[in-house]
Formats: structure tokens, C-alpha cells, sequence
């Protein structure tokens, strides 16, 4: 069984998308973008800087815009299964036919708003952490009394913490201790998937009670639990709960191959998702629209 996978934010670079402006149905979906958003995203993907990439209020539609433009212009695009990793379950809730294309945008829109005020509000930051095992980690972060989370669990012996400057400062000088490879704070805005995203998380709840959603094409797998859902109910609480929840990407991963899922296809910009795939289960072949 094939499934497929959206990448989430950090997979954007400069130039992103232009490639699929190239037919109808990409113009179109690029235009409603502009109007949707009330601003030339387009021409910030193909022609911006890192830099201008790089703002939340861009960065996340633009990630988004490119997977969905890449699922819905594909002719052989059948989804069984889809997932994708924080940013990119919205792009899956499209692809799956949950949320329209203009009310995935909006929710995404609405997304970045409202985590760049959190952020604002309670700076924060995150640190990538690699060659422990989760337990350690997860230890670590409980006993520092700054606020200090594992935010992503990419694959076996790489977890992200998420927190306060001077939690996660704190975290990686003793992470290092217990034997880190490495314990690297990482150039991000925020917090992400923390407890410091509770304001995002309360004023995303808001627009996704304010959006249709419809019954899914097929099942996905949310970052929350790592566990298939085809239920509107629970989709819609398990992506208000994401904000301030972590990132279950190898559960995630092992889910699908649970399912009886061989084939994991990466739609969207970057090939970040095929290695954290293969570092997780090698037996899955990887490729990408």
C-alpha cells in the first residue's frame, strides 16, 4: 500500500512552487492563494529571499500551497493513506478531501498568525538532539523546572525539545552530559509544540470550530497519537491539540507500516521526510511526486 506524507515547515527555499506554474490548474490554485491570503504569496515563493521565506506568516502557507498544488495537479494521486508532519496534516486534510483547498489555506493562515503573537508573547525556542534515546531525553526535560518539552519525535536517536530559552539552554548543556552527539539550539521563532503555544492553540480552535469539514477520502495518521483517524470529531481535536503536543512522527511511520503500508511518497518541497522514513523502517521504499 502506498501512502502519502507532507513535509512541515523548514523544507521551503527560495524558488519554491515556480515549476508548477507552469499549467491551468496549478495558475489557478497559485491565484486563489494570492486572493485567499490577501497578498502575492506566488511571487514571494518563486522570486523572495531565504529571509522572506523564512517568516511564519510565509513560510507555512507557502510549504502548504506547495504540497497541495503537487497532490491536486497529479493525475495519479489516489491517497489509501496520507500523513503529514506538523504543518503539512493540513496539506494531508486536503489531499484526503477533509478541508477544501481555500479553507485548508485559511486554517494555515490563521495557523501562523496566531503561533507568530505566541511567540511574540512568550519567546521561546527549540533544540535538535541526536544520539540519545527518547527515555533520556524525555528525563532530562522533566527534571529542568524551565519549561521544557520533546516537541518532534523524527526518528530513533533524533528528538527536538521545544521551551524557554533558559530551559533548553539548560537542556542541552545537560543532555550533552548524559551523552548527546550533539544537543544544537536551533534558528526558529518559538516554542513550537510546547505548553508556550497555549494562546496559538486556543485562537486556532476557534477557526477550525468556524470551518466544514467533510468525511474523509481515507484514513491519516495524526502527530498526535500516531494512530489513524477518519473520525471529523476527533481530526479536528487532534489538530487543536497538535500545537501544544508533540510531533509522533516514528510512531507515526510505524503505524503505516502497520497498516500494511510499503510505499511512502513525499509531496511537497524538500526530500526531508524520505530519510527520516528510512531511518526508521529501511524495508519502506521512498520517493516523491
Amino acid at each position: 500500500m502506498k501512502a502519502y506524507i507532507f513535509p512541515g515547515q523548514g523544507s521551503q527555499f527560495p524558488g519554491m512552487g515556480e515549476d508548477l506554474y507552469q499549467q491551468a490548474a496549478g495558475i489557478r490554485l497559485f491565484d486563489t492563494a494570492n486572493d485567499v491570503l490577501g497578498f502575492d504569496i506566488s511571487k514571494i515563493m518563486f522570486g523572495g529571499t531565504k529571509e522572506e521565506l523564512t517568516q511564519t506568516n510565509v513560510t507555512q502557507p507557502a510549504i502548504f500551497l506547495h504540497s497541495t498544488v503537487l497532490a491536486l495537479t497529479n493525475d495519479d494521486f489516489a491517497p489509501r493513506l496520507v500523513a503529514g508532519h506538523s504543518l503539512g496534516e493540513f496539506s494531508a486534510l486536503v489531499a484526503n478531501q477533509t478541508l477544501s483547498f481555500e479553507d485548508g489555506l485559511r486554517l494555515v493562515a490563521a495557523r501562523a498568525s496566531a503561533m507568530q503573537k505566541a511567540c511574540e508573547t512568550q519567546p521561546g525556542t527549540m533544540a535538535a538532539v541526536l544520539g540519545l534515546e527518547d527515555s533520556v531525553v524525555e528525563e532530562v526535560c522533566a527534571a529542568i523546572e524551565e519549561v521544557v518539552v520533546p516537541a518532534n519525535y523524527n526518528c530513533p536517536g533524533q528528538l527536538v525539545i521545544s521551551g524557554s530559552v533558559a530551559g533548553i539552554t539548560a537542556a542541552c548543556d545537560q543532555l550533552k552530559e548524559a551523552g548527546a552527539r550533539r544537543a544544537m539550539i536551533l534558528p526558529v521563532g518559538g516554542a513550537f509544540h510546547s505548553p508556550l503555544m497555549e494562546p496559538a492553540r486556543a485562537e486556532l480552535a476557534a477557526a477550525i470550530e468556524q470551518t466544514q469539514f467533510n468525511d474523509p477520502l481515507c484514513p491519516i495518521i495524526q502527530n498526535v497519537d500516531g494512530q489513524p483517524h477518519s473520525d471529523i470529531a476527533e481530526i479536528k481535536e487532534n489538530l487543536i491539540a497538535q500545537l501544544t503536543a508533540p510531533v509522533r512522527w516514528t510512531q507515526s511511520v510505524q503505524s503505516m507500516v502497520a497498516l500494511g503500508c510499503n510505499q511512502m511518497v513525499e509531496t511537497g518541497p524538500g526530500k526531508v521526510l524520505q530519510g527520516l522514513v528510512r531511518k526508521i523502517d529501511d524495508t519502506v521504499e521512498t520517493s516523491a511526486i
